[in-house]
């Protein structure tokens, strides 16, 4: 297996397309499996189409369902930051996707995305991981 570390940094953006990134590290590799995580407690990663409007309503939608208030339990951080811990349940941070011949197969408007919350660390890491087919 292959694999490396991608930093994002995603400002005030809830999500991040991470595509690009995560085909680069692809290319080259022939036919496999790749595997993308975020190793952070309070965010995911999710396959969707981007610049159409879907990051906005994403964002909607979590706000929708997760909004930011005193309601958690979880209390550090900045004000709702509870819910941040509560986002890896909705929205995984880990996918799969198959690559042949070094290219993800992903569908005609599939994006790898960073779905990221925590306005308090804009700075997160993603490991990507090529294992060989």
């Amino acid at each position: 297996m292959e694999s490396t570390l991608i930093e994002v940094h995603s400002g005030s953006h809830v999500t991040t397309d991470i595509t690009g990134q995560v085909q680069q590290f692809c290319e080259g590799r022939g036919d496999g499996l790749c595997s993308v995580f975020v190793p952070h407690a309070t965010a995911g990663v999710a396959l969707f189409e981007t610049g159409s409007g879907t990051e906005e309503d994403v964002e909607s939608f979590l706000e929708d369902v997760l909004p930011r208030d005193a309601r958690y339990r979880h209390r550090h951080g900045s004000p709702g930051h509870g819910r941040d811990h509560v986002l890896p349940a909705f929205i995984s941070p880990s996918l799969t996707i198959p690559v042949l011949q070094g290219r993800l197969q992903l569908g005609t408007w599939q994006s790898v995305v960073l779905v990221d919350t925590n306005g308090d660390n804009p700075r997160r890491q993603v490991r990507v991981s090529f294992l060989h087919g």
